[in-house]
């Protein structure tokens, strides 16, 4: 179980790799942080202190000083004493809740409390239930390129050789991490109750060990660290004999089904913010799945009439996705081509009074190998939380999905123009890149960002966002915007079901390629993601979605004429990243009062 800052970063993070580079960091002027947002980060620093020691790379990522030089603690007794740092600092929050009277300080203390809870809730569950394996080579990875990145001020980046000694053991009272790792799996590998990892992510784990290994050499040289070259290759020796060991130890125990044990999924979504059973999201996601593919189904004629397609049956949405795809940018000219459609973004936002935008422009780039194979989706970057000077958070396009026989799929479902305009609302603006600006620009409390995160208020945005912007958009990208929206639904369904034992990988394979109309390496994408690389999260968009429209039609009925969609969504923005039922409140108790 990953702390909640560690799981954001992996989930977020990816390194500088090529095409276009952010505009050079300037001090901006920042609004004056209000009193109790300062009280609230002071309270913050307790749970930071408590688990920064186990997870630090999470929280250097966010800029959170001290940390940057420090890795991930898999020595002895790791769990247990994650679990007792975090339930002291759980007491010392409470006792600063009995009190405190700010009504914002409070409910910070209690969103960490709250944070607490689930972190010893997690940890225990999974020391009880999993046997403990670590795709160490990724950790790495992941561990090095937030640091190594055009968003690290250059004084933080020379930290990454002090943070790769560590990993390879090349510093006082080190262990290699891959030692530790292994240690920790084979001291309770004797216990056959404990469920193994599924055979197709340590398949793919040791499919990528080369392209990690490469990968992190380039940023070392990218960002000309010097001395790296002795840890560098201490770090491909380790690796390889622990790509060796988990073949020969690891594999053979691997689990075919990667079915979870009820308990599990339920914790595993609740921690998303999925806050309902999930047999009662797969039944409302289908109902969404349904009523979409009809709508795509009524567009599909009128595209086809507007892009002059050619003998495509009225409403086979399918064979006019498939067309649109024909037009593939090639990826030596695929930032150019996103940017057009990023620069027309912004004015209609703008004109259309859907949110405030920041003034300056938004960034995109291309992934590169290394961080494909960690973070095979689109994503996006976010800037430092902490200490920001100006960085920016940047949009990450992938162009391919690793195999773990080395080589890759190759994606053809954003590379071409009419897959801009959805991609671009969702991961850029005014979605991901709008809603973590934001964060940083409007000073919202650490309580609000790092310790209330959650799949469902992220995503459930970012899909809004997309929703938003459908009206404006070409007829083309209307039609990849319910493609998307589909995809969503098949989500909420695909997911619990694969992770409960109600379908098989196949026949889900089945529903994204034809259903849905994804290509193979999405649906591989896709899979993986329900499977073992984020268990329950992927419901996180369709639920997110359905109570942000539920929150606005409340609103809407409640003022009347009085609403304003600006003001609504701004508001949204301004609390960070409440769950579902702490930003309905802040709308019922505030928004609308203020409003009316």
């Amino acid at each position: 179980m990953k702390t909640l800052a560690l799981a954001i970063a992996l989930a977020l993070a990816a390194p500088a790799a090529i095409a276009q580079a952010p505009a050079t960091p300037t001090a901006a002027a920042a609004p004056a942080t209000p009193a109790w947002v300062e009280k609230s980060n002071a309270d913050a620093q307790v749970l930071v202190a408590a688990q920064a020691q186990f997870q630090p790379e999470g929280f250097s990522f966010f800029g959170i000083p001290g940390y940057d030089d420090k890795v991930a603690d898999l020595r002895p007794g790791n769990g247990e004493r994650f679990r007792a740092a975090v339930a002291d600092a759980k007491a010392t929050l409470e006792q600063k809740l009995q009190v405190e009277r700010d009504p914002n300080v409070r409910q910070d203390l209690q969103i960490m409390i709250h944070a607490a809870d689930e972190s010893i809730e997690g940890s225990a569950l999974g020391e009880r239930l999993l046997l403990p394996w670590t795709d160490a080579p990724q950790l790495v990875f992941s561990g090095l390129q937030g640091l190594l990145s055009d968003q690290t001020p250059p004084e933080r980046r020379a930290r990454a050789l002090d943070r790769l000694k560590a990993y390879v053991g090349m510093t006082p009272d080190t262990t290699p991490i891959t030692e530790l790792a292994r240690q920790r799996y084979e001291e309770r590998a004797g216990d056959k109750a404990l469920l193994r990892p599924t055979r197709l992510e340590v398949e793919q784990a040791l499919g990528n060990v080369d392209t990690y290994v490469d990968g992190i050499r380039k940023l070392f040289a990218k960002y000309d660290i010097a001395g790296a070259d002795a840890a560098l290759d201490a770090m491909a020796t380790q690796f390889k004999a622990y790509q060796s060991w988990a073949r020969a130890e690891v594999l053979p125990e691997a689990r075919a089904d990667a079915k979870l044990p009820p308990e599990l999924y339920a914790f595993q979504l609740k921690q998303y913010g999925i806050d309902i059973d999930p047999q009662l999201l797969i039944d409302r996601a289908q109902v969404e799945f349904m009523e979409t593919r009809a709508a795509m189904a009524q567009l599909a004629p009128l595209v086809a009439k507007a892009k002059g397609l050619k003998g495509i049956d009225d409403g086979d949405y399918i064979a006019v996705i498939r067309a649109l795809k024909q037009a593939q940018i090639p990826n030596d000219r695929l930032e150019a081509r996103y940017r057009t459609v990023i620069d027309a973004i912004d004015p209609i936002i703008r004109k259309q009074r859907i949110v405030d935008v920041p003034k300056r422009p938004m960034v995109m780039r291309l992934g590169s190998p290394a961080e494909s194979a960690a973070q095979p989706a689109p994503h996006f970057l976010p800037a430092p939380l902490v200490g920001n000077t100006g960085q920016q958070g940047q949009f990450v396009l992938p162009v391919s999905v690793p195999n773990p026989d080395g080589s890759s799929l190759q994606y053809d479902d954003f590379n071409f123009e009419s897959a801009a305009w959805t991609l671009s609302a969702h991961e850029g603006r005014p979605g991901h890149e709008l809603q973590f600006t934001a964060m940083v620009e409007r000073g919202i409390s650490l309580a609000r960002t790092l310790f209330a995160f959650n799949s469902v208020n992220v995503e459930g945005w970012a899909l809004y966002a997309e929703a938003e912007m459908v009206p404006y958009e070409p007829l083309d990208g209307q039609m990849i915007a319910l493609q998307l929206r589909l995809l969503r639904g098949a989500r909420a369904v695909l997911d619990p079901m694969l992770n409960l034992g109600l379908i098989d990988r196949e026949s889900a394979r089945r529903v994204l390629e034809d259903e849905v109309g994804v290509s193979p390496a999405m649906a591989k994408q896709e899979l993986d993601r329900y499977m073992f690389n984020a268990p329950g999260q992927a419901g996180s968009y369709f639920y997110g979605y359905s109570r942000i429209l539920q929150l606005r039609m409340d609103t809407e009925l409640a003022l009347g004429a009085k609403f304003d969609r600006l003001a609504f969504n701004n508001f949204l923005l301004d609390q960070g990243l409440l769950p579902p039922d702490l930003l309905a409140k802040a709308v019922e108790e505030e928004f609308i009062p203020t409003r009316k």
